[in-house]
């Protein structure tokens, strides 16, 4: 049986001191007592091994731990109270495997500490661009109408007006900061029902219809359903994904364009809602990061087009919280197509 590698340093030097100190009473008992007393011997060197053994391994694992505690209270990064006398080995190897794990863990730790710092910054940094642009534009009609503009009716009618555009659109960024930060925190509550996708989406087309006028894009099925397709999800949430969706569509979609819904067989037991449009498409290099807050491909045409930058990440987060999966593919010039995962109702 292969003796355990931890033992083995401690092993051999009591074997080289036993068979030191029995060479020395060999030769001393050679010359006194005439090599009669043979089995003394070899008990005196059994008793020595034994002794050499354990005062060395003791000894050994007492240098080693007294170093490597040294170690911890030195370095910032180890915490000396997670250390415990079981890393102390005589066994060299596994002491640096068992050192270079705690450390790498210790790096992760950090590297995940510094994103999500990373990540915090940026974050502030655009909540405060965001509301900054329509902050300001309230801010300088208020003020020329103060300073007289007033009493033009027909400006201030214009500048109230464009007023109160600002005043809707931090309306609408401050209630999508509000849905992210429950989504992150405190999770989000589903009320989970069957109900008919085929109709939803419908009443989704009949609230965007001004909307896409404005463009001439047609809002369309991408055939005639005969049959409802009934879904088992969060109804108030799911057509708040189909809106997101749909106005992202509208607003970066090509005039005169076609914005076209499909339901499809995903599995056995899921749909899959397709979100089709022959718009100006996006480049590979953006789609990796296009649910993330406030991430914008195209910044002059995204400021022109209004909204908070936050829709595609509050899609992204519902559809999770769903435990389901949406999907983007995209050709840049020739249209995108956003999609995802319903439960079918049994």
């Amino acid at each position: 049986m292969k003796l355990k590698k931890t033992y083995s340093f401690t092993l051999w030097s009591s074997i080289y001191l036993t068979i030191s100190v029995g060479f020395i009473a060999a030769i001393l008992f050679f010359f006194f007592e005439d090599g009669k007393e043979l089995i003394g011997l070899l008990i005196f060197m059994l008793l020595v091994f034994v002794t050499s053994f354990i005062i060395t391994q003791y000894r050994a694992k007492r240098f080693i731990y007294n170093r490597i505690k040294k170690i911890y209270d030195e370095v910032s990064i180890l915490n000396e109270d997670e250390f415990s006398k079981e890393y102390a080995t005589t066994d060299i190897d596994a002491l640096s495997k068992s050192v270079q794990e705690y450390v790498q863990g210790k790096r992760i730790e950090i590297k995940n500490l510094t994103e999500r710092d990373s990540f915090r910054k940026d974050f502030l940094g655009n909540v405060a661009h965001e509301l900054k642009t329509p902050l300001f534009t309230v801010q300088g009609y208020i003020l020329t109408l103060i300073e007289g503009a007033v009493n033009d009716k027909l400006i201030r009618d214009k500048y109230l007006g464009r007023a109160s555009k600002g005043v809707e659109r931090l309306v609408a960024i401050v209630k999508d900061l509000d849905m992210i930060a429950k989504l992150e925190t405190e999770g989000l509550k589903m009320n989970i029902e069957v109900f008919n996708i085929i109709d939803l989406i419908q009443n989704v087309f009949d609230l965007l219809e001004m909307r896409s006028k404005k463009r001439n894009i047609t809002l369309q099925f991408d055939k005639i359903y005969e049959f409802p397709v009934f879904v088992k999800a969060d109804k108030e949430r799911i057509e708040q994904v189909l809106i997101n969706l749909i106005v992202n569509s509208v607003k970066y979609g090509k005039i005169n364009g076609i914005t076209t819904l499909g339901i499809e067989s995903y599995t056995e037991n899921k749909f899959i809602i397709k979100v089709v449009d022959n718009g100006e498409g996006i480049k590979q290099e953006h789609i990796p990061r296009l649910f993330e807050r406030f991430y914008r491909v195209d910044q002059s045409r995204s400021r022109e087009q209004g909204g908070s930058g936050l829709g595609l990440s509050i899609v992204k987060h519902i559809i999770e919280a769903h435990n389901e999966t949406i999907l983007l593919k995209s050709t840049f010039t020739e249209g995108s197509e956003f999609s995802f995962t319903l439960k079918k109702a049994k």
